[in-house]
């Protein structure tokens, strides 16, 4: 490792005209990072799918070391020894609430293991969830506490399942019982929440700093040169790849914004979100990615699509409706289709961990020190069932996870058994979450 007399904090930040361009972890930081009492940076993400699972594509036949990943999770096949699938979980306060549909059930419990109060008004009841104990702890360190992402919609408001609020359905992060946290769908909004903007919120002086079309770069071009002559040149090359980073994320959101404003005037479609759900998925990603790399954040929530969603996915061959798919009654044809959107939602996470990989830190990579938690509050869709829920945790390294392996704890242990242990790897304390009844062993195991 190359290390200068310069010594840079980890959070140092390029400033210029109302943007912030935070740095990646360099060589020039190491005497900084060693300098600090705490402990090895942890990062924290949750995936959440709805509708279910097509369970025969997901669980491997038996427990023991994976000699291949099973077909939804194929696209993680070249880091199968960063993936533990875990079978036995359940949801048991999803079933306890008093009404409302599966669905909101799902979503509202699966970070809190707390039966939620049913209403489809603003007087919403939960409590806080498992990602928002870790933010209150890694806030100290970041810019944000946390990032709440989606792809479709972030509705707070109204009814969505069975007289429940859409803030059941369309978020998993609480910050307070009565504060759900929105997710954010927009790349625009949330590149300008991680870089800055105009230095209003004024929506008509946000408008002209997008119009302006420069990158946020050119506000902070002489700061960046100045960088650059006193960093060493593997600190410059990473600096460089990461400037790219940026630039292709601003290069897209525009494409986006123009092709929105040219071939999708819907009003109540927010500028910047491209149509493609792929492209949609790996630019929010790509900024995820940006947001560990920075230390910006180190805790996120990301719903690949709302519960009881109905979108359709024409792109992969199935042109039906998500949530109708998802009560397959058991035959084939339709457990296949579900697979294909199973898969395809999963393999736009995989874009994400992949990119972590490479992307070096420490003595690894990003991903080694981030730990995600992948999954969803229903198994079989058919029967909308809380039990032997599809759980993956992937990463991790240093926090002592050991992947390649499907494990099974016994029917009906809380999920939320599984939110406890994993804070407690992020250095995280906390006694007991929703109706957690202890921390699971095996997650280091052999």
């Amino acid at each position: 490792m190359y290390i200068t007399k310069t010594h840079l904090s980890r959070r140092t930040m390029l400033r210029g005209l109302g943007a912030a361009l935070a740095l990646p972890a360099l060589d020039a930081m190491v005497p900084a990072l060693n300098a600090a009492s705490g402990a090895p940076i942890r990062r924290l993400g949750v995936f959440y799918v709805p509708n279910g699972m097509s369970m025969p594509y997901w669980f491997p036949k038996a427990e023991g070391p994976l000699a291949q990943l099973p077909p939804t999770l194929k696209a993680l096949e070249s880091l199968r020894d960063r993936v533990l699938l875990c079978g036995g979980l359940a949801d048991e306060p999803a079933n306890r609430v008093k009404g409302g549909g599966d669905h909101a059930r799902s979503a509202g419990t699966f970070l809190t293991g707390v039966p939620f109060k049913l209403t489809a008004g603003a007087d919403v009841f939960g409590s806080v969830s498992m990602d928002q104990i870790a933010a209150r702890q890694f806030a100290k360190e970041t810019q944000l506490a946390s990032l709440e992402l989606g792809i479709e919609s972030n509705a707070m408001l109204g009814s969505c399942d069975g007289g429940a609020s859409c803030a059941y359905t369309n978020t998993i992060a609480w910050s307070s019982p009565t504060t759900p946290l929105p997710i954010e769908n927009d790349p625009r909004a949330v590149f300008e929440r991680l870089f800055g903007t105009s230095g209003s919120t004024d929506r008509g002086a946000r408008m002209a700093r997008i119009q302006q079309d420069r990158s946020i770069l050119d506000f902070v071009n002489e700061q960046l040169k100045s960088l650059q002559r006193v960093i060493g040149p593997a600190d410059t090359i990473r600096t460089e790849e990461y400037i790219e980073s940026v630039r292709d994320i601003e290069r897209r959101i525009q494409m986006a914004e123009q092709q929105n404003s040219r071939e999708l005037p819907v009003v109540e479609q927010p500028i910047g979100i491209p149509a493609d759900y792929a492209e949609h998925a790996h630019l929010m990603m790509d900024m995820l990615a940006l947001a560990y790399q920075t230390d910006l954040t180190r805790v996120s929530t990301f719903m690949l699509a709302k519960e009881v969603s109905g979108r359709s996915y024409p792109e992969i061959g199935v042109a039906d409706s998500h949530h109708p798919v998802s009560h397959h009654q058991d035959e084939p044809a339709k457990l296949e289709r579900l697979h294909k959107i199973n898969e395809y939602h999963f393999r736009q996470f995989a874009y994400l961990v992949d990119k972590l990989s490479k992307l070096p830190e420490g003595d690894g990579s990003v991903l080694d020190y981030t730990v995600f938690l992948y999954g969803t509050g229903i198994s079989d869709s058919n029967t909308h069932f809380h039990d032997d829920l599809p759980i993956a945790i992937v990463g991790g390294k240093a926090a002592g996870i050991k992947g390649g392996r499907y494990i099974r704890y016994p029917k009906g242990t809380p999920l939320t058994n599984m939110h406890l242990t994993l804070l407690e790897k992020m250095g995280v304390p906390a006694e007991q979450i929703g109706d957690s009844t202890g921390k699971l062993e095996r997650l280091t195991d052999v």
